[in-house]
């Protein structure tokens, strides 16, 4: 893409090169292969997929479940799948079968605040265990091939104190010295989970302590002036976008016209977002069947539903279905041709 702003240039890393430095965000039960189809086509980057157990990975089979998680399409790159886990030694063997499965980028989450994962000692609780987090990396990054970089997920902290800030920093630092080839930062805390304001004031102090490095920001990104926001205000080399572009994959649209110089386009009539909507129905069918892809996208419908003009009624009418016919019947009723 041409003529982009000077600090939307591309991405690199390692090997591997990202021409629009706006990804679509690791989410659990959303970043399937679908929704980074329909996020690709809108102008995302990059995307990565929703994360995954180091255990299960290594257990999963070449059946329905390899084909719901870990699907990897030609038109899929370059793609990105994160991990989590407890310990050190299950992350070498699930990364490896990631691999081999065609992901393009390894990424470690340290950031996840979900209370059931951080009580199992994973995601966001690794930023309170700064030798057990770098010995993770360190396996992997001598386990992986020099061709797929290996990055990094973190929240600012377990919570405000002096000593996860500590922690966070001991990681940081330790991370960029063992060859991690970017690290995205959210500004809240584990503790905030997703609540109250994203410190963008911390990811730009991130920012400044290593120059020479990638590092992404994530947090507060609903619409494409923000995402543009976060770049003049904290100097990232990138973004994650995250529920912000969960029923609206128009946001990176959006982002490359402004990137562009050119006006924020208008939004989505309702016969684009019909056209969107059963495209990624057609697209949940690959995946979960025609019965279950009803299921699954009677919640995407829902969130389908915040840009139409009926938000409320739409919305209402999605979470009323219970039914796979009853689906169909929402799309002819609010997104008639």
């Amino acid at each position: 893409m041409t003529n982009l702003r000077p600090n939307l240039a591309p991405l690199q890393f390692g090997p591997v090169r990202i021409e629009f430095p706006v990804a679509l965000a690791p989410m659990s039960g959303y970043s399937d292969w679908p929704t980074r189809a329909i996020a690709r086509r809108m102008g995302a980057g990059y995307t990565i997929c929703e994360v995954l157990l180091d255990q299960f990975v290594v257990n999963v089979t070449k059946g329905n479940k390899a084909l719901r998680w870990i699907r990897v399409s030609d038109d899929d790159h370059p793609v990105g799948a994160q991990l989590m886990g407890s310990a050190a030694e299950p992350f070498v063997p699930a990364a490896l079968k990631l691999v081999e499965a065609g992901f393009d980028v390894i990424e470690v989450n340290f950031g996840c605040p979900v209370r059931k994962v951080v009580g199992k000692c994973r995601g966001g609780w690794m930023l309170g265990q700064p030798r057990t987090a770098l010995e993770i990396l360190a396996r992997l990054r001598d386990a992986l091939p020099p061709r797929v970089p290996l990055t990094l997920k973190m929240r600012r902290g377990l919570d405000d104190s002096p000593q996860s800030r500590d922690h966070f920093f001991t990681i940081f630092d330790g991370a960029l010295a063992l060859g991690v080839a970017a690290i995205t930062v959210h500004g809240r805390t584990v503790r905030q989970r997703y609540e109250g304001t994203s410190s963008w004031e911390f990811v730009a102090e991130v920012r400044a302590r290593a120059p020479a490095r990638t590092i992404l920001g994530s947090g507060d990104l609903f619409t494409a002036p923000d995402c543009l926001a976060m770049f003049d205000k904290t100097g990232v080399d990138g973004i994650t976008v995250a529920r912000g572009a969960i029923g609206n994959p128009w946001i990176f649209r959006d982002l490359r016209a402004l990137a562009a110089g050119q006006p924020l386009p208008p939004p989505p009539s309702v016969q684009e977002q019909l056209d969107v909507i059963r495209e990624h129905r057609r697209l949940a069918e690959m995946v979960y069947g025609p019965k279950r892809a009803a299921f699954v996208m009677r919640n995407y419908g829902i969130k389908y539903s915040r840009v139409h003009p009926q938000a409320e009624r739409v919305r209402n009418a999605f979470a009323a279905v219970r039914h796979a016919d009853r689906w169909e019947e929402v799309l002819d009723v609010w997104y008639p041709r």
